[in-house]
């Protein structure tokens, strides 16, 4: 898709990917039963009331592609790629002010997780989502889209962010904490980086930062990325799935641990196993919320503060520029 002209207004730009926001249902009293993905996201932007004046009366106009229409459950490493690609695109441009992105709830901490440390924009990527269909009584996709365009419209915000409720996240600090609650998703004891009241942003904390891989980092035939798996340590624990993994051909493997990390001594020794046979592996807790401090009791690198799920793509990263580095000659992280 070409770029407008250099002349063209300063501009938000809405990619949509699908999700429970486009979802509808046959009765609006079922928040359950609907089909994902039905709507386009230029629909949803004209569901909602007003929000086209407002961003255009502060001189902005709305740019809306629809990238995917993907229950969020099933996102793969293909739309990943296409979603990064796009961004990048859009965030080349001076004109583009900052970027909404629709998305379902259920892997939106990953993708949001992948984004920053992929892309770590100077301008907001701002992931937005709902727990209940369009078609709702209950409809809450409305009212967190409008958010988030108030948001990507901010002059000053940047990093990638996640905004539901009311409530502006930082995409590492994001996790989804209940099944069905409108407020399902916050960020633990760091809270919230900002609150939108009323279409007016308060910011409470500063904005996300880091040093982006560049989009160019993920090897563009998604079947060639590191395959990395998650296994959970828990009572009664058995390394036969640790083996079966790396017999398989596993790349990397994120163990989420008991409390502070910890790894049932059932696994120990087939982790020993995976690591001799050169599977990278990581630690995380599988506990909601606290860090991992990290100990001489911990075996292997802890990641102190991600989600599993968040600590599966950052180890994926990690493998994706370690090969990058050993095709170059240059020596990896760590190294």
């Amino acid at each position: 898709m070409p770029s407008p002209p250099a002349s063209a207004p300063p501009r938000l730009v809405l990619v949509g990917t699908g999700g429970t926001i486009a979802g509808r249902a046959a009765d609006a009293r079922d928040n359950v039963g609907y089909r994902v993905g039905e709507l386009g996201v230029q629909e949803l932007l004209s569901g909602v009331g007003g929000i086209d004046e407002a961003i255009r009366g502060q001189g902005l106009g709305i740019e809306a592609e629809q990238l995917a229409q993907l229950d969020s459950k099933d996102m793969d490493h293909a739309c990943w790629l296409g979603l990064v690609q796009r961004l990048a695109h859009h965030l080349a441009s001076p004109q583009v002010r900052g970027i909404v992105v629709t998305h379902g709830t259920d892997t939106l901490e990953e993708t949001a997780w992948l984004l920053q440390r992929v892309l770590a924009p100077g301008k907001p990527v701002v992931l937005t989502a709902a727990m209940r269909p369009a078609s709702s009584l209950q409809a809450d996709g409305p009212q967190n889209l409008a958010d988030a365009l108030c948001v990507a419209a901010c002059a000053d915000a940047a990093g990638v962010l996640v905004v539901l409720a009311g409530q502006v996240l930082a995409a590492g600090e994001a996790r989804k904490q209940h099944t069905r609650r409108l407020d399902a998703f916050d960020a633990g004891e760091a809270g919230a980086l900002a609150l939108v009241e009323e279409g007016r942003l308060r910011r409470l904390r500063d904005w996300p930062r880091g040093q982006a891989l560049g989009a160019a980092v993920l090897p563009n035939d998604p079947a060639r990325w590191p395959w990395v798996e998650i296994v959970t340590s828990h009572a009664g624990a058995r390394a036969g799935a640790v083996d079966a993994l790396v017999g398989a051909g596993l790349r990397g493997l994120v163990v989420a641990g008991t409390g502070n990390a910890t790894v049932h001594e059932a696994l120990l020794p087939a982790l020993l196993r995976a690591e001799r046979a050169g599977v990278a592996v990581r630690l995380v807790s599988r506990c909601a919320a606290g860090p991992v401090l990290a100990g001489p009791d911990h075996r292997w690198p802890v990641y102190a503060s991600l989600s599993a799920a968040q600590a599966r793509v950052e180890l994926m990263l990690e493998l994706i520029v370690q090969e990058m580095a050993g095709a170059s000659g240059e020596a990896g992280p760590g190294a």
